[in-house]
């Protein structure tokens, strides 16, 4: 094999958190755009945000299933488990997405105010709803999940809505927003950008203080997340980082730095997507009824061959496909501007 020797489940590992990372950056601000889509003050100022986002929206989500294929090809028992135990939570997310979408494309077909109005409101609930599910599906996975003797999932839908994932939920979702309002305010220009950065440098502030809330309340909600902290005491600059972050985003918008504002969210979405991965590792599924029986990288991946040949094509495939993220958005960099073929 060309990459024998290699601990090609820690890699695999590796590969899968960076494909789920640049998910979280780049659809992070599409999803952020949509919950912050009602508060636009006229329908020019909603095409507007459609537009901001309609040229990379469908691009962005590739991340997402890149990331759902690689799982469920490098690790296909964490696939299966994952995707049987959280079936309720994924099909809503599902819905969310599909609804999203939709709307993107069929909201501005007719003139019709409550035409208008219907599709505005389910772009930013299946906006907010998916955000709002993704934090809760990782705060599960940090925290837990019971499984059975055969790795299937024991709970029930409803355990899964427990406080330390639904905080975490929250925040995804705010952090969305923040990331999403900062992203549409180097869209626009003139008033609608003064309120997209007025509205993003409120939300800073709630938004550090859920980080903070839940980085306090975590030794008390998931213990062993504080445990592995201690044991790692590297870990905690992570954290810090993305506090330092979000603190320093109203600064910068008050200097009207406005990229500069959107490079600190992004900074801070990065950091806490590394941490995620880090405390996690090498588990994918922490078992909390047998930790010792959980999902691990290397109990739960595909044959070695398989591995390589994945990696290979990963290797040709992954160069591909930041070079076209790259092109479509230096092809579309530039401010929204409204003509008959806009969304």
């Amino acid at each position: 094999m060309l990459f024998e020797g290699l601990d090609l489940p820690t890699v695999w590992f590796a590969l899968v958190a960076v494909l789920f990372t640049g998910y979280a950056l780049l659809d992070g601000f599409d999803l952020g755009v949509g919950a912050i889509h009602l508060s636009a003050r006229t329908d020019e100022e909603r095409r507007v945000h459609l537009n901001a986002i309609g040229p990379v929206w469908d691009g962005n989500e590739v991340w997402l299933l890149t990331g759902g294929g690689a799982l469920f090809a490098a690790f296909p028992s964490v696939y299966a488990t994952v995707f049987s135990g959280f079936y309720l939570a994924l099909i809503l997310v599902l819905m969310a997405l599909i609804f999203r979408a939709v709307s993107i494309e069929v909201r501005s077909k007719h003139a019709s105010p409550v035409w208008r109005s219907a599709w505005d409101i389910a772009f930013s609930v299946g906006s907010g709803l998916a955000a709002l599910l993704f934090g809760v599906a990782m705060g599960n996975l940090l925290r837990g999940i019971p499984l059975d003797a055969s790795r299937e999932y024991a709970g029930s839908f409803f355990d899964l809505l427990n406080p330390f994932s639904l905080i975490l939920g929250v925040i995804a979702l705010g952090h969305s927003a923040l990331h999403g309002a900062l992203f549409a305010a180097l869209k626009t220009e003139g008033e609608h950008r003064t309120r997209l950065s007025a509205l993003a440098a409120k939300l800073s502030l709630p938004v550090l203080g859920a980080y903070i809330a839940f980085a306090v309340a975590t030794p008390f909600l998931a213990p062993h997340l504080s445990d592995r902290v201690r044991e790692h005491p590297a870990l905690a600059a992570l954290p810090l980082i993305t506090f330092a972050a979000l603190a320093a985003i109203r600064g910068s918008l008050n200097k009207e730095k406005r990229g500069r504002a959107f490079g600190l969210s992004c900074v801070a979405m990065a950091s806490t997507m590394v941490l995620f991965a880090l405390l996690m590792f090498p588990a994918l599924v922490r078992n909390s009824a047998d930790p010792a029986a959980s999902m691990t990288a290397a109990n739960a991946c595909s044959s070695p061959k398989t591995l390589n040949n994945m990696l290979i094509i990963a290797l040709i495939g992954m160069p591909l496909v930041i070079g076209y993220t790259v092109f479509i958005y230096r092809i579309f960099h530039g401010k929204v501007t409204l003509n008959k073929t806009s969304y």
